[in-house]
C-alpha cells in the first residue's frame, strides 16, 4: 500500500507497506480521504504540536473517512463495502476518566497520528470496530471528512456555553476557527467578530456566519471590539489561532465574568499570559483537548445542515500530490480554507 511519511519538517516521503491485517475486534479499512489540520500543520512545518514533538518518519493526517475491507475475529454489525467515519482516538475505557465520561483525558489514550502510532495518509489501516461510525448516504467522502474537526468545536462549545443572543469574538479564521463560527450562529449567537490576517479566510468567515471579519494588521482588534461593544467586551472569546498574542487579545476582548476558550494550539511549550486582566475581570479561562462523544452530533450536523459548511471544503489533492499540498497550505496560497487529501485505490 502507499503511505506518506513525513521524514523531517517539510519533507514528505511515498514509500509502500504492507496492507495490515485485523486482529480480533478490529477491522481493515481502505482509506479514502483525509482532511488536512491545524496540528498536521504544526508537525509538518515545526516538527511538532506543542510539547509532542515528531519521531520520523511520522504518519500524519487524523481525520479519515473510508470503506470497510475486511473484519476480524469477533467483529459483528460491519461488512465489506459499508462507508465509515474512523475515528482516530483509542481510549482504555477502564481508567478514572474513562470510567467518568472524559473519554478524551483517558490516561493511555492513543491519538492515531500522534507518536508512535501512525496516522491515516495511506491506503489501508487497522483499527477497533468500535472508532467506527456509519457514513450518512448524503455525505459524500469529502464532507464527511469534517466530522472530526466539527466535534472539536462541539466540545469547545460545552466551555463556551453560549447563551442566545449573546456575543462572540473568534481569533483566526482555520477551519477549526470558521466551524466554531458556523456553530456559534447554529446556537444563536448575536454577533461574532472574527479576527484573521488572510483576506480569503475573512472572507470564508463572513460566509460562514461571522457578522464583522478584521484584519490584525490594519486594525487593533481588541480596540475595535472593545468600541463596537462600548467596552463591555464580548460574552465569550474564543481563539482557535494561538498564535502572536492572540490569548491575551481574547482576555482583552471579553467581558467581565466572561469565558475565554482556547481551541487552538500555541507552537511553544511555554505561553506568556496577561494574567492580571484575567483576574480583575474574573475570567473562565478553558482550553480544549480534541472531542468527547461528539463525532455523532457531528456527522447529523453535516447532514442536516450541508450548505452552512460547504463553504469551508476549498481544496482537494491526491496523495501523489501531497507535498506542494501542505506547501499551499501553509502559506495559504489560492485562497485554502479546508484542504482535503484524496487516496486513490
Amino acid at each position: 500500500m502507499r503511505v506518506a511519511e513525513l521524514t523531517a519538517p517539510r519533507q514528505f516521503r511515498l514509500t509502500e507497506a504492507p496492507v495490515p491485517v485485523p486482529g480480533p475486534g478490529e477491522v481493515l479499512a481502505q482509506v479514502h480521504a483525509v482532511g488536512v489540520c491545524g496540528s498536521d500543520l504544526h508537525y509538518y512545518a515545526d516538527g511538532a504540536v506543542g510539547n509532542i514533538p515528531c519521531v520520523y518518519p511520522q504518519v500524519i493526517g487524523h481525520e479519515p473517512v473510508g470503506v470497510i475491507v475486511k473484519t476480524g475475529a469477533g467483529v459483528t454489525g460491519w461488512q465489506p463495502g459499508d462507508r465509515a467515519a474512523l475515528e482516530p482516538a483509542v481510549y482504555c475505557y477502564h481508567c478514572e476518566f474513562c470510567l467518568a465520561g472524559r473519554h478524551n483525558l483517558c490516561r493511555r489514550l492513543r491519538f492515531m497520528s500522534m507518536p508512535p502510532d501512525p496516522g491515516f495518509l495511506r491506503q489501508f489501516v487497522t483499527l477497533p470496530a468500535h472508532n467506527l461510525l456509519a457514513l450518512p448516504t448524503e455525505l459524500d467522502f469529502h464532507a464527511a471528512t469534517l466530522f472530526e474537526p466539527l466535534a472539536v468545536v462541539l466540545n469547545s462549545m460545552r466551555f463556551i456555553a453560549l447563551r442566545t443572543g449573546e456575543t462572540a469574538a473568534v481569533f483566526g479564521a482555520g477551519p477549526i476557527g470558521l466551524l466554531t463560527i458556523a456553530l456559534l450562529k447554529l446556537a444563536g449567537a448575536a454577533r461574532v467578530w472574527a479576527v484573521e490576517p488572510v483576506a480569503a479566510r475573512r472572507e470564508l468567515a463572513l460566509r460562514m456566519g461571522a457578522d464583522a471579519a478584521l484584519d490584525p494588521q490594519a486594525v487593533d482588534p481588541a480596540r475595535q471590539i472593545l468600541a463596537d461593544t462600548g467596552q463591555r467586551g464580548v460574552d465569550a472569546a474564543i481563539d482557535c489561532a494561538a498564535k502572536g498574542d492572540t490569548i491575551n487579545q481574547c482576555l482583552a476582548v471579553a467581558r467581565s465574568a466572561g469565558r475565554v476558550v482556547i481551541t487552538g494550539i500555541p507552537v511553544g511549550v511555554q505561553v506568556a499570559l496577561d494574567y492580571h486582566v484575567m483576574r480583575y475581570k474574573e475570567l473562565a479561562f478553558h482550553p480544549v483537548r480534541r472531542s468527547n462523544h461528539d463525532s455523532e452530533l457531528a456527522l447529523r450536523l453535516l447532514r442536516e445542515h450541508p450548505a452552512r459548511f460547504a463553504p469551508l471544503l476549498t481544496h482537494c489533492a491526491p496523495l501523489d500530490r501531497i507535498a506542494s499540498a501542505f506547501e499551499m497550505l501553509e502559506h495559504y496560497r489560492d485562497g485554502v480554507g479546508k484542504l482535503v487529501i484524496d487516496i486513490p485505490a
